[in-house]
């Protein structure tokens, strides 16, 4: 008896953990549609410093935040923004947010996230082979600079959460960073030095490239807006997007920081917001690192990209609409400068950008609880690039029936039921 084929996955959203889901849903014989109004690669899967940053397990929220933010916040030369006129509509978020902050809380998030951001340089050869994608992933060792070792102790506790997570690094003096990469000012004075890690040479295009392999092996991309999830009984029955009704019984939810609306659809009211994010663009810079670098004092990574030199990171509070601030494009430079003495460059390029950030930390993946078919993946905060690969695998196997290889109690939706 011939059976129908099973209507194509719908998957909404076309950052990295899109395409990562569609890419290991077509690997296993699934048919998919990707929706996303911006297109592939529009928003922070464009944006991001681009580093495979494994290591990155340590929330923001660390113990003692609360007593810090709000002198950072009024301080212009501190890497944290908040725009005032938001904070009514963010205040409960923020005390949620805040309340994580304890030693045993931080511990189980840096858990959690270890799961999901280990190998993940493996994760991306994994994905982007046979894409043409290939190219842009590239191996590297991931510094840690400081002012001196004083500075770095003061991070002891994030440190302590690596070492737990299986990390290791070396620690190189002043002589050692020059050794390292010559091309850091006596500003930086100690450094961690961790290996087994990568960057993207240049984001945007590696998620292009991957959506054109989607695109080639028969998914759909529709340039649209969202805007309801159709049920019955239970169960997902379809998808409108903009004027058309797509049938499909199975939905992932990948929007990444606009994924609150059909998450309630879905049953589930997420505490998340946008932690805008910064990055720019120096082209044909005098300065060529060696690899990606954390910036420790300015909470910034360096990347050195195809053509240029990324500075991304800052945070900023102020929701999903208003426009970009110029005091992070500001700040970014300036403690560019003070680690590259020797920086120049033709031209500069801004942008802004949303992480989306659950009041915990940690991303929603799995099954959406009371709705058969409805699925999650989105909320990864600084970790979207890092992470994207292992929970577009980990939501393709569970859309196929497999069980997972790891603990997937500490991402479920149902936590926010």
């Amino acid at each position: 008896m011939n059976h129908p084929a099973p209507a194509p996955v719908v998957i909404v959203g076309a950052g990295i953990v899109g395409l990562a889901t569609a890419i290991w849903l077509q690997r296993a014989g699934r048919q998919v549609t990707v929706v996303d109004k911006l297109g592939p690669g529009g928003g922070a899967s464009f944006g991001n410093g681009g580093i495979l940053a494994s290591c990155s397990v340590v929330p923001v929220t660390v113990p003692g935040l609360w007593k810090k933010a709000p002198r950072m916040a009024m301080d212009p030369g501190q890497p944290l923004f908040l725009r005032w006129s938001y904070l009514p509509r963010l205040a409960p978020w923020l005390v949620r947010y805040l309340a994580n902050g304890t030693a045993e809380r931080t511990r189980a998030t840096a858990r959690a996230l270890a799961q999901i951001t280990a190998g993940s340089l493996q994760a991306h050869q994994d994905l982007a082979e046979g894409t043409g994608a290939e190219g842009y992933v590239r191996p590297s060792d991931y510094l840690f600079l400081y002012r001196d070792r004083a500075h770095f102790e003061g991070d002891a506790f994030g440190w302590g959460l690596r070492a737990e997570a299986g990390y290791r690094w070396d620690l190189l003096d002043r002589a050692g960073i020059t050794a390292a990469d010559p091309a850091f000012g006596p500003e930086i004075g100690y450094a961690a030095r961790l290996g087994g890690h990568g960057y993207i040479s240049d984001p945007g295009a590696y998620v292009a490239r991957l959506a054109d392999h989607v695109a080639r092996s028969g998914g759909r991309f529709l340039k649209a807006e969202v805007t309801d999830i159709a049920q019955e009984d239970g169960r997902v029955t379809g998808v409108i997007a903009g004027a058309e009704r797509i049938a499909t019984d199975a939905v992932v939810l990948t929007a990444g920081a606009w994924s609150g609306p059909l998450a309630r659809r879905m049953g589930v009211r997420v505490p998340l917001e946008s932690e805008r994010g910064y990055h720019l663009d120096l082209w044909n810079p005098t300065v060529t690192l060696r690899g990606p670098v954390m910036v420790a004092g300015g909470k910034f990574v360096m990347t050195p990209m195809e053509g240029r030199l990324r500075l991304a990171g800052v945070v900023e509070f102020g929701g999903l609409d208003a426009p970009p601030s110029r005091a992070p494009f500001a700040l970014l430079l300036k403690n560019a400068r003070a680690a590259l003495p020797g920086l120049g460059y033709d031209r500069a390029e801004e942008w802004m950008g949303h992480r989306p950030a659950p009041a915990d930390s940690i991303p929603l993946i799995g099954a959406a609880p009371g709705l058969a078919g409805a699925w999650m993946g989105f909320g990864h905060h600084h970790i979207g690039m890092t992470a994207g690969p292992a929970t577009g695998r980990l939501l393709a196997g569970l859309i196929n029936g497999a069980r997972p290889n790891i603990d997937l109690a500490p991402y479920a939706p149902r936590r926010f039921q």
